[in-house]
């Protein structure tokens, strides 16, 4: 019955793609990388021959003491405190250059992930919550991050440095070094796979139940409101403790882990200082070696066994590093939704109408025979025009949005802008002629002035206030004690909502874009600021082709040209406001009557 050293559920061809992934990403670093593992071999070097050293100095000047003889303790003593000062700055400089290669890699590693996240979103990110995104963006990354300090750094260095000095001990006594060479093995083999197996399955679920902890935790603050006003408090805190019993449980089965390698460690370090001195002794009594020497032998091998102390943390560090990649890399393999063209050379949008032909739209993982979310929407835009776009909830309005700005696709029908279908244009070509004031303005927990830039990084201070100017927001701002660089806080909780809307649609005016798209800009709003709010866009639409997407009708009138009415995914009503008013059975007429 052969025993198998690696865990149960670990999949091991799995684990080497992953690994050769994660080095391939190191790569560029990997002379920062190499300087901080040479820092810690010198280091280690360092600290064996001061004590090695250290013990036959000892040993030599009570001899000498003995027998009254002279000896030259400057040179041996000089060659100790050089090796205590090369330990000493060694330790500082592997310090300083393996953290700062580690936040040279986590920098890297940050901008990798999203970079290949931003293509997924949102279609492929829909099924994960904002809490378990986040904490793949930065508890997993960071656990990436852990391969190179915690396991490679290890590894190399007890390799390495075993070898250097194994093959110095041999100089000394090949017997010895051959002992001390079985129990490294054991101690730097035997005992990390121990480790691992016992500590992997412990490794992984811990991951799992870290980022599930979190999604909790944050699911309990964000719906804080209605899980006291359902009476969901007690359910939300029992959840929450049961993660976190889960995680103790399993954090105390590492440290059980922990301790049995560290006392193995121990063990084998002793035995093999033990075998030395039965294996020494005769030597120095037959004058094979020198009385000092054996004082010397049995410090070099104690000390020896720093070199492999890492390692079964390392491989117990290494499972969870795995557990962390393939939970990024299962996000990060998924196909995007939307291919980009072939030709990333953008078409000219000046003077363009925007049509939309029979465009129907299923959701991906949507049933086959379920209804279309678009289903044979027909529209056109000319330059300049201003239409809204009203019907009841789940009509479609949002969806032609999405599909638009190319975040879905669209399984039927055309979209062409200025003649040149829309699945022609790059992603973010299309999207910088697109200005969106959404139903959700997300304001990040930054400066006014920051927030306002994400808009158009390069933006002078003039067309910053001009924008503001426009979104009627620069008085408020300019009367705030620190202006434009006020914060608004997580998520613009400072801010009201009008002022938070004020600030989107500042930062729509910002961007200059040619069409401009109003999901809902007065949603949530009291009647007096909706009102405001509305007679300040019906200004801000001069000489833009604009679309309005709004259950509000009471001021359609004086905002737009025309009113396209949505029900089922399809335009059922078409015209201006009053000729729609005038319709008494219209559907316009229908939503107009049930405000």
């Amino acid at each position: 019955m052969n025993w198998n050293p690696l865990p149960p559920d670990f999949d091991l061809p799995q684990a080497r793609a992953d690994l050769r992934r994660l080095v391939a990403l190191f790569r560029p670093y990997r002379a920062w990388m190499l300087g901080g593992a040479l820092a810690a071999l010198l280091t280690l070097l360092a600290n064996v021959a001061l004590m090695a050293t250290s013990g036959w100095f000892i040993a030599q000047m009570a001899l000498v003491g003995l027998v009254g003889a002279a000896m030259d303790y400057f040179t041996p003593a000089a060659f100790i405190r050089g090796m205590a000062i090369a330990r000493t700055a060694g330790r500082y400089i592997e310090r300083l250059v393996t953290h700062e290669a580690t936040f040279r890699l986590l920098q890297a590693l940050r901008v990798w992930f999203y970079r290949r996240l931003e293509p997924l979103a949102p279609a492929r990110l829909q099924e994960l919550r904002s809490a378990d995104l986040s904490s793949r963006i930065l508890n997993d990354i960071d656990a990436l991050n852990h391969l190179y300090l915690r396991v490679l750094v290890p590894v190399g260095v007890a390799l390495i440095g075993g070898g250097l000095i194994l093959a110095m001990m041999a100089l000394f006594s090949p017997r010895v070094a051959a002992s001390t060479l079985i129990f490294l093995l054991l101690a730097g083999v035997a005992v990390p796979l121990l480790t691992f197996r016992l500590g992997h399955g412990p490794g992984r679920r811990l991951v799992e139940q870290r980022a599930e902890l979190r999604s909790a935790v944050v699911d309990g603050l964000q719906g804080l409101g209605e899980l006291r006003l359902y009476g969901g408090t007690a359910q939300q805190a029992q959840r929450i403790g049961a993660v976190t019993d889960a995680m103790i449980a399993e954090q105390r089965q590492l440290s059980r882990a922990t301790g049995l390698s560290q006392g193995l460690l121990g063990l084998a370090a002793n035995l093999a200082m033990l075998c030395t001195l039965l294996l020494a002794i005769p030597l120095v009594s037959a004058s094979h070696l020198a009385p000092a020497q054996l004082p010397m032998l049995a410090l070099f091998v104690l000390a020896s066994f720093e070199a492999v102390m890492p390692l079964p943390l390392a491989l117990q560090m290494l499972g969870e590093t795995l557990a962390a990649a393939r939970r990024v890399f299962v996000v990060l393999d998924a196909r995007p939704q939307i291919e980009e063209p072939a030709d990333l050379t953008a078409p000219s949008w000046a003077g363009a109408d925007l049509e939309v032909d029979g465009l129907r739209l299923r959701y991906p993982g949507a049933a086959s025979d379920a209804a279309w979310a678009l289903d044979g929407l027909s529209l056109r835009l000319r330059p300049g025009e201003r239409v809204a776009l009203v019907g009841p909830s789940g009509a479609g309005k949002s969806t032609l949005v999405q599909a638009l700005l190319r975040f879905w696709d669209y399984q039927e029908g055309r979209v062409s802008i200025g003649g040149h279908d829309l699945r022609a244009w790059p992603g973010d070509a299309l999207r910088a002629h697109i200005a969106v004031v959404s139903q959700d303005t997300y304001l990040f927990n930054t400066t006014l002035r920051d927030n306002l830039m994400l808009a158009r990084p390069d933006a002078t201070p003039d067309e910053i206030i001009a924008a503001c100017k426009a979104a009627q927001l620069h008085d408020f701002i300019t009367a705030l004690p620190e202006g434009y660089e006020t914060w608004v806080g997580e998520a613009g909780m400072r801010l009201s909502g009008g002022q938070a809307r004020r600030v989107a649609i500042a930062r729509a005016l910002l961007r200059n874009a040619p069409l401009l798209i109003l999901d809902e800009p007065t949603e949530g709003l009291d009647a007096l600021t909706e009102r405001d709010l509305l007679r300040d866009i019906a200004s801000l639409m001069a000489g833009r082709t604009v679309l309005l997407i709004t259950h509000r009708l009471a001021a359609l009138p004086a905002a737009v040209d025309r009113v396209l009415v949505m029900e089922a995914g399809r335009v059922v009503e078409a015209g201006t406001p009053a000729e729609l008013l005038a319709q008494p059975r219209g559907a316009f007429r229908a939503l107009h009557d049930a405000l």
